[in-house]
């Protein structure tokens, strides 16, 4: 990348922004509740390489609730589609101070946020036209502060479209019943007689997993975001993970040629998450928030206690350098704890380029249906079993 700036460049550098045209300050738009904006219109072929923007809006989880579409070259459906925080890589609806290389929020560090600037720097090729709306799902106006910057130019025949999709499965459908085995690990009185009954649980098909990316066509895959909310854990055992990454790459059998051995793993991390929210230019943890007390609030805090994983975090893992190329399809997933046990709160969006045209999505969540679980409910699931 250095190497390389010396180099003359070709096309011609634009923006798109909210600037105050007047010559004021007022340097924003306003969305209404339940409408959308469009942010860019672009015409003619080129690539979008930087989006920046912040927002203000009176309601809670805002950042859920917001949602962020793109087009490209007139497609009816999106090819881009995404709860706003989610996409700039901060799950549950709130913001988190990170740093990475495509994707970043900028605020407060060591406490949960309302208030954030977000980037992007990836690069969003188009052939004749893109489109960028956000959509105001919140039950009152919101400030929006934007820039879209790109360079016009000719593309390449072998350019790759942006896609990026989000998901949420809540609950996750666990394969034990961790309430039961909680009173028989209670009564057995045995230390690891628990994870002994869910380290019996063989997968062996794939089926059942949480999936991240469900893609058709040509391209290649370059990263995600997971956020979990662990509402369901093995008894005396905080951990979330222990479920293993499958990348089923052109409708191959089981086994996938790409198969993991455990969340964090997968996340370019091991033992857990010993650091707590960290984060570094191809991985991390870009929040971390687990329960104090009874779930009155989440500990705003950057480090972690012992064997501490209760609560809602988001981590991160892009494949800048390691791409996961498909030629007819992708099937990404992950076990929700080791062999689909636990049953926890799942979300992500995963980042993919590919030709055109995509599979269709599935259908966006009304914001109900999108809202993370409230602190107290967390609370109490995980205490259930635990």
């Amino acid at each position: 990348m250095l190497n390389s700036l010396y180099l003359r460049k070709e096309g011609l550098s634009r923006r798109q922004s909210s600037w105050d045209q007047t010559g004021g300050n007022r340097d924003f738009i306003v969305i209404g509740a339940g409408q959308t904006a469009a942010i860019a219109e672009i015409e003619g072929s080129g690539i979008i390489q930087h989006i920046w923007m912040t927002i203000a809006a009176k309601n809670k989880y805002a950042f859920r609730k917001v949602l962020v579409r793109m087009f490209w070259d007139g497609e009816e459906e999106p090819s881009v589609e995404s709860p706003v925080g989610d996409f700039f890589g901060v799950g549950h609806g709130v913001a988190s101070h990170y740093v990475s290389m495509p994707l970043n929020m900028i605020t407060t560090q060591g406490v949960i946020e309302d208030k954030a600037a977000m980037n992007c720097f990836f690069e969003m090729p188009f052939r004749s036209s893109a489109r960028i709306e956000i959509i105001n799902e919140c039950e009152d106006e919101m400030v929006l502060y934007f820039y879209v910057d790109y360079v016009e130019k000719e593309i390449s025949e072998d350019s790759f479209y942006f896609h990026a999709s989000w998901r949420r499965e809540n609950p996750t459908q666990g394969t034990v019943d961790l309430a039961a085995l909680k009173l028989e690990h209670d009564r057995q009185d045995k230390a690891n007689y628990a994870d002994q009954k869910v380290y019996e649980v063989k997968n062996l098909t794939g089926d059942g997993n949480y999936v991240l990316m469900d893609a058709v066509g040509e391209g290649h895959y370059i990263g995600c975001n997971l956020s979990i909310d662990h509402l369901n854990p093995m008894p005396g055992f905080s951990w979330p993970g222990e479920g293993d990454d499958m990348f089923f790459i052109d409708g191959e059998p089981w086994p996938p040629r790409l198969h993991g051995t455990g969340t964090e793993d997968y996340f370019c991390a091991a033992w857990g998450y010993p650091s707590g929210k960290y984060d570094s230019p191809y991985h991390g943890v870009s929040l971390y928030a687990p329960i104090r007390g009874n779930g009155d609030a989440w500990r705003e805090s950057n480090t972690i206690l012992f064997n501490d994983y209760s609560g809602k975090m988001t981590q991160y893992r892009f494949h800048i350098v390691d791409p996961v190329i498909f030629r007819e399809s992708l099937r990404f997933s992950i076990e929700h704890g080791h062999g689909n046990s636990q049953s926890n709160d799942y979300s992500s969006v995963a980042y993919w380029y590919q030709r055109e045209p995509h599979k269709s999505y599935p259908e966006m969540l009304p914001v109900h249906l999108r809202l993370p679980l409230p602190e107290k409910e967390s609370a109490k699931q995980f205490y259930r079993t635990f």
